[in-house]
Order: C-alpha cells, then structure tokens, then sequence
C-alpha cells in the first residue's frame, strides 16, 4: 500500500442517487477499503455525461441497477491503496479508470472486447449501476481496469475515458474509408467535437459539421471542419459540393434522432457507413436496395475496450486529442448536473473533488 488505510479517512463526499427520477445526493460515506484484487484511488477528476442523466431520469424497474449508488463513470485517479492480490507498483501512480467492469474470461474479453462482455447484463461498471467516481475516492474491482496516465493532465483526460473513448471506437473500423473520403459528423457537442479532432488525423478529403447550435457551428470551424452546417438537409447540399465524388463515405451520428439517421443514411455514397452513437431513442427502417446505396452499412458502437482506451490515454498525452471542459468542485456537482441538463455546458463537465 502507498498508505496505510489508518492514514485515510474514514468518511468521504459522494454525489449518489437514491431515487429513480429525482435528483442525486451529496453526502458523507465511508472510504472503502480494498480486498483481494481491489484497488482505492483518490479521485482527481470525475466527467459528467448525458448518460448520467437518462440514469437519474429511469423509471422503476427501467434499468438493472440497485439504488442508492455513487455517479461518476469518467473517472482519473491516482492509487493510495491495494488488497493483497495486488502488485505493489501500483501505489501512487495516476491512471484513467476503464469504466466498463468485464468479467475478464467470456470470450469477448478474450478477444479483447470487454465493452461486448457476456457478464454485462446488469451494472455496466463504476458510476452505471456499480460506486462510481463522483466522489473523493474510488473502488476498482480490479487492477486491469486502470490504464497507466502518468503526466497527462487529469481534467483533461477524464472525459476521453467516456466521450474520447467512445469517439475512438466508432471511428476505428472505418479508418481505411477516411483517407481521401467524405465524412459527416453530426451533432458537436461532447462526443462529436472529439470525433472531428480524431478525423483530422486521418486527413479526409472533407468533413462537414452538423449542429443546430451557432456555437457547436464555430467549434467545429475551429477545429478544421470544411463546411458546417445547421441540420443534416443542409449537409447534402454541402457533400454535393465535395469534389471527390458523391455521397458521404462515413456518416457518424451523435445524436441519434430518427430524422439524423433518416437524412444520415441518405448521405451515403455506395459502400458508406452510418456509425449510430447518439441515444436520442431515434428509428430507422432498414433493407437492401430500397433507398439506399449499394453496399451500405450500419452500427451501433458501444463505449469502448480496454486497448482502444490505451490509445485515446496516448493521443492525450501527445496533444492531438483535447476535451473543451468547464470545472467544478465536488460540492457544485448538483448544479453542473443542472447547467448539463440545461444545454449550458460547453463540451465537457469535469469535477475536481480536491479543489
């Protein structure tokens, strides 16, 4: 251990929902005390999401989680103490928390897929269902869930453990289309303003930006999109521009409405992709031939594995890949959680339990 659990305190601050529909708490706990493979961080930033909030809003029964339990699933920490199946190295280093708590040994972890784990059929990990890092400290069943973030910034890297890592791995299988094609990313906020930075790297022949929003507009211009656009109708006049051919090769989607995917899928050259990331409950009818172009495709990308949150830690600490973030302290949580639900955040909430 890097301190004796008698050099902690005994009680700690966590922001915990105790009701389906209402509002979290902020509140005194006990500092728990690792056992076995367990590991104690000391939080040094924790990222709010959208994600937090549908949670807050679940009906009864809506969502497989036992109530009350900590938020906070993007968590960077720093190790002040291990149960006894730990290596001893840990202690005192800084490490992004993979929020996604996989069993380890179904064949999908195996394969290096844990975002895929069959076990995942209740809680999802820490702050989904599990204690999470809204807090001064956080438990972590196990060490393989930490990756090594030794001199990256914390604030900065928090939300990349969710927003980056989700962004990363939505794009990842379509590499080989970006380079010289045509991509459209919908929707600039939290997500998408990370997925633009991390097109920009594979240097596609254009990109066009959509956001109804007039200051998601100006972020993306700053991040190097070619054209920005105010709603997806306005984006196909803007591919039609392109002058690599038409149709989009990689339509990634964060916001998910059935009028993005509609228009979305619409965009499409032959053999294009749509990557659904937004959860705005939105459908799309499906078939081949009909409206849609020969080969086309599409997912639904969910969060990220452990490798691939590995290479978003190592764009972070290079510069390339950079949350907007606004800070709070431990005790604002309640009301970021507010200004997030109001739209007033610009990208990323991030609190800092130490300041």
């Amino acid at each position: 251990m890097d301190r004796p659990m008698s050099e902690l305190p005994e009680t700690m601050r966590a922001v915990r929902l105790h009701d389906w529909g209402k509002p979290p708490l902020l509140e005194e706990v006990p500092v728990p005390h690792p056992t076995g493979q367990e590991v104690l961080l000391r939080v040094e930033a924790a990222g709010l999401c959208q994600s937090d909030l549908h949670i807050m809003d679940a009906a009864p029964g809506m969502v497989p989680y036992q109530l009350p339990f900590t938020l906070g699933h993007e968590v960077v920490g720093t190790v002040v103490a291990t149960g006894d199946e730990v290596s001893d190295a840990l202690p005192g280093g800084r490490y992004a928390v993979h929020g996604i708590w996989s069993c380890g040994h179904c064949r999908q972890c195996l394969r290096g897929r844990e975002n895929y784990c069959f076990a995942l059929t209740g809680p999802i990990g820490g702050g989904i269902g599990y204690d999470g890092g809204l807090a001064d400290y956080v438990l972590v069943p196990a060490a393989h869930h930490l990756v090594p973030a030794q001199g990256v910034d914390p604030v900065a890297l928090a939300p990349l453990t969710d927003a980056g890592l989700t962004a990363y791995h939505a794009l990842r299988p379509y590499t080989s289309l970006v380079p010289g094609g045509v991509v459209v990313v919908v929707g600039i906020g939290g997500l998408g303003h990370l997925a633009l930075q991390l097109v920009a790297q594979l240097e596609p022949c254009g990109v066009v930006a959509v956001d109804a929003r007039q200051e998601a507009r100006a972020l993306a211009k700053r991040l190097g999109a070619t054209a920005v656009t105010a709603s997806v109708g306005e984006a196909a006049r803007a591919v039609a521009e392109m002058d690599s051919g038409p149709g989009a090769d990689l339509v990634l989607d964060f916001v998910g409405s059935t009028e993005t995917l509609r228009r979305g899928a619409s965009l499409l050259a032959p053999g294009g992709r749509l990557a659904l990331v937004g959860s705005a409950g939105g459908r799309v009818s499906v078939a081949k031939g009909a409206d849609f172009p020969r080969g086309w495709g599409i997912t639904a990308p969910f969060w990220g594995p452990r490798r691939d949150l590995e290479q978003v830690v190592a764009l972070a600490s290079q510069g390339i890949l950079r949350a907007e973030t606004e800070t709070y302290r431990l005790d604002q949580a309640l009301e970021a959680y507010k200004r997030l639900r109001a739209g007033e955040v610009h990208g990323r909430a991030v609190v800092v339990p130490g300041r």
